[in-house]
C-alpha cells in the first residue's frame, strides 16, 4: 500500500460500494459483500453488506498470509472462486474459514486508477456457490468502477493535505479556517503549517473559525488541543469562532472545548472586534 492510499479516508469508495453491494448481491445471489484494503501485513474490510447473516463486519482485519485475499492477488486469474471453502485444499485450515461458517466464496483483484493493488472486492454466502465465467465478469466490472472512486478519494485526499486556509488581515493577525474532515496526515500539516505561520510572521492573534468543519467518524481531532496549546505557548492569542450547535451537542466535544485555552465569540467579525480591529466599509 503506498502512502497516498495510507493518508485517504476513502470517503468515496464506502458510499459507492455500499450502494453497488445490494446490486452485487441481488445478481450474485449471496448473502455478503465487500472490499478489502491491503496493509502492510494485513487485510481490513473498510466497507461490507451483509443481507440476511451478518458474516463480516466493518474494520475486521486479518493476517495476509491468513487471508482469502492473498490467494485471490497471487492467482493469474486475479479472481478465486470456491463453491465451498470448508473443503477446498488451500481454505479448509485456514482460521477465518471455521471462524465465519461459510462456504460459497467468489474474490476479485482491486485495483487502483494506476494498476497498483489496492485489495479486494468479495462475495460469500453460508451456502455452497457454483460461479459462472459471466460472474466473475461481473464481479471484475465492479471493481473496475470503483478503481475509479479509489482515485477520486486519492484526489481528494491530495486537496485536503494541500488545503491549510490562512487568511492574513493585517500584521500580527491571522485566521484559521478549518473546513471538512481532518484525518490524521491531515491535521499534522495543520499543526506544522499554522505553527510555522505564525512565528514566521509574527503573529500576535488567531482566530479559528470551525464553521465548516466535519467530524471524521464523529472523532473529536486532537489537533485542535495541540494547535491551542502550541500557540499559546508562542505567545499567541488564541479565538474559536463559528461553534455549529451540533458539534457542541456532541457527547465530550463540550468537555473538549472546555479544556482548550482560547476565548469563543459568535463569529469572525465578532472575534476581530474583541481583538480590536474594526471591519468598515
Amino acid at each position: 500500500m503506498n502512502d497516498k492510499q495510507s493518508m485517504t479516508t476513502h470517503d468515496s469508495l464506502k458510499a459507492v460500494s455500499y450502494k453497488l453491494f445490494q446490486v452485487i448481491s441481488n445478481e450474485l445471489g449471496v448473502n455478503t459483500a465487500y472490499v478489502t484494503q491491503r496493509g502492510p501485513t494485513s487485510m481490513k474490510i473498510i466497507s461490507s453488506f451483509n443481507k440476511d447473516h451478518y458474516i463480516i463486519p466493518e474494520g475486521y482485519v486479518v493476517d495476509y498470509d491468513s487471508a482469502y485475499c492473498r490467494l485471490i492477488i497471487q492467482s493469474d486469474q486475479e479472481a478465486m472462486h470456491i463453491k465451498n471453502l470448508g473443503s477446498f485444499t488451500l481454505t479448509k485450515d485456514m482460521e477465518a474459514t471455521e471462524e465465519l461458517e461459510v462456504k460459497g466464496f467468489l474474490g476479485v483483484t482491486l485495483r487502483d486508477f494506476y494498476g497498483e493493488v489496492f485489495g479486494t472486492l468479495c462475495v460469500m454466502d453460508k451456502e455452497e456457490k457454483d460461479f459462472s465465467d459471466k460472474d466473475i465478469h461481473f464481479l471484475k466490472q465492479m471493481a473496475e468502477v470503483l478503481s475509479y472512486v479509489i482515485h477520486l478519494d486519492s484526489t481528494l485526499a491530495d486537496i485536503e493535505l494541500l488545503s491549510v486556509p490562512i487568511i492574513p488581515i493585517k500584521k500580527g493577525l491571522a485566521i484559521l479556517s478549518l473546513q471538512g474532515n481532518i484525518n490524521e496526515a491531515r491535521s499534522q500539516k495543520i499543526m506544522e503549517d499554522t505553527l510555522h505561520y505564525a512565528a514566521d510572521k509574527g503573529i500576535h492573534s488567531f482566530v479559528i473559525d470551525l464553521s465548516q468543519l466535519m467530524l471524521l467518524e464523529n472523532q473529536f481531532p486532537d489537533v485542535l488541543k495541540n494547535l491551542v496549546s502550541g500557540l499559546n505557548v508562542m505567545g499567541v492569542q488564541v479565538m474559536m469562532t463559528g461553534l455549529p450547535p451540533w458539534l457542541v451537542q456532541m457527547p465530550g466535544v463540550s468537555e473538549h472545548l472546555s479544556q482548550l485555552k482560547t476565548e469563543y465569540v459568535a463569529d469572525i467579525e465578532s472575534a476581530l472586534n474583541k481583538i480590536g480591529y474594526k471591519l468598515e466599509k
